[in-house]
């Protein structure tokens, strides 16, 4: 139904351009209105649908592989969107203030007003420290995943994928689609969890396809594939960076995997510091054991007028963004006066995702256990290279069993990626010493900036303000 002609059109601002971003913008062109849309990267697609650079040619199986249709989807309709939209790529939202953001591109510092915030920050690789994960040469998944897409390259000549997760799975046959070599994909969830978590991976059962698809893709090239292992080192030196993998593989044996590049993760975190810096209240969620913003069914946080939509706000992945995005976007017109139908039925949609995302957490849990079994000597923060050992003496000797009195204590948490690394597995180290629920360690407040900013640019914004 079309909105009356009193009721005020918002002002609404839609942070990132992936899944979730491009739906919300699309459900509010498709009602009358004209948002901004802040994207971080250059070009819209998220990560998982990034678009190559401009004059770069190779194909969307190439790139994207079973996600090829949607991925040439989601582009194409925000090619449409473009003339109805006001798009700011390569601009970082930094902060957050009450009805604004604060933003910087290559340019300048500005500020935009809002009545409706939609945030739909997405997510970030979720890591388990290993001895000689510091070493050059090792890259989150996500980080090979750019390389692949952004820079049409690999980030070694002999790559190791290692961790647990459909990413996982996903960057490896990607990379062999894209003509690298995989070494061997090391995973350290088990076929028995996996079999425990069928009746629920059968809510999506083309997702689970998709999935077996790829085992395919693996199995074809060759490429082994060891599951129920246990990391015991990232093997290389400063001088040469990665040279290997050591893991235990459940039999008890070791393997030794020779390789001049990893990439690790363990599943994916949604990124939340920009609801933090909203105001949103966030609860501890046993399911994920993470700290999660508060939200309804249609993605309300707890701040009126900001909406969480996405892998930002709940990770069940891109299909479940897209339908959470365009939810969001309907809940904000609903309270701006505007009726859009529809809800409901993304509603059962998610529902469904929301089910086969516990089957995923039930087949590729994060694996807390290791933590503990963590060598003092490993790096936990590799900003501010501080060790287990350290993170464990100021739970010892200061009595430091909350993250951000760690943090003060240690430096944990304080470098360029503000925790996005180290956060949950200094939480679990922190935890394991303490003896205590992960709950009760808390986590790191955001602050802003929620990355580093140019001093360049602050020293123009003065001078412009000056005049």
């Amino acid at each position: 139904m079309a909105a009356s002609a009193e009721v005020k059109r918002p002002n609404v601002v839609v942070v990132g351009a992936g899944p979730a971003g491009v739906r919300a913008a699309q459900a509010l062109v498709e009602a009358g209105l004209r948002p901004t849309v802040i994207d971080e990267g250059r070009r819209d697609g998220g990560q998982i649908y990034r678009r190559q650079p401009e004059g770069f040619s190779r194909s969307y199986e190439t790139l994207y592989g079973s996600e090829a249709a949607r991925a040439a989807s989601l582009h194409r309709d925000f090619d449409a969107l473009r003339a109805q939209i006001d798009y700011l790529p390569d601009t970082l939202v930094w902060n957050i203030g009450p009805k604004a953001v604060h933003i910087v591109s290559r340019t300048r510092y500005r500020k935009l007003a809002f009545d409706s915030l939609i945030i739909c920050s997405g997510a970030t690789d979720r890591l388990m420290p290993v001895p000689g994960w510091h070493f050059a040469g090792t890259y989150s998944l996500g980080g090979a995943q750019v390389a692949l897409k952004a820079q049409g390259c690999a980030i070694g000549a002999r790559v190791a994928m290692m961790g647990t997760g459909p990413l996982l799975y996903l960057v490896a046959a990607q990379y062999v689609k894209a003509g690298a070599t995989v070494s061997a994909v090391l995973d350290t969830s088990t076929f028995a969890q996996r079999l425990r978590a069928l009746p629920q991976l059968l809510a999506i059962p083309s997702a689970l396809g998709k999935g077996i698809a790829l085992m395919g893709v693996l199995r074809r090239a060759g490429v082994p594939i060891h599951r129920g292992v246990t990391p015991v080192a990232i093997e290389g030196s400063s001088a040469h960076g990665v040279t290997g993998v050591r893991v235990k593989l459940a039999n008890d044996t070791t393997l030794n995997v020779t390789c001049d590049a990893v990439a690790l993760g363990y599943h994916l975190r949604s990124e939340t510091q920009l609801a933090d810096l909203a105001g949103c209240v966030f609860r501890f969620d046993t399911a994920t054991q993470t700290w999660l913003p508060q939200i309804d069914e249609d993605g309300r946080s707890s701040v009126a007028g900001i909406y969480l939509a996405g892998d930002g706000a709940r990770v069940r992945g891109a299909d479940a963004a897209e339908r959470a995005g365009r939810l969001a976007a309907l809940a904000a017109l609903h309270d701006a006066g505007i009726e859009r139908g529809g809800a409901a039925q993304l509603r059962a949609e998610l529902s469904r995702f929301t089910r086969f995302a516990a089957g995923l957490r039930t087949a590729f849990p994060w694996p807390a256990r290791f933590a503990a079994a963590l060598p003092d000597d490993t790096i936990v923060c590799r900003c501010e290279a501080i060790t287990a050992g350290e993170l464990r003496h100021v739970v010892r000797e200061m009595g430091a069993t909350e993250a951000n009195r760690a943090k003060a204590f240690s430096r944990v948490g304080m470098g360029r990626c503000q925790g996005r690394y180290c956060a949950h597995a200094g939480a679990e180290v922190i935890a394991a010493e303490a003896r205590v629920p992960l709950e009760v360690v808390g986590r790191l407040r955001g602050q802003a900036p929620v990355k580093p900013l140019p001093i360049a640019l602050e020293a123009e914004s003065r001078m412009e303000n000056v005049r």
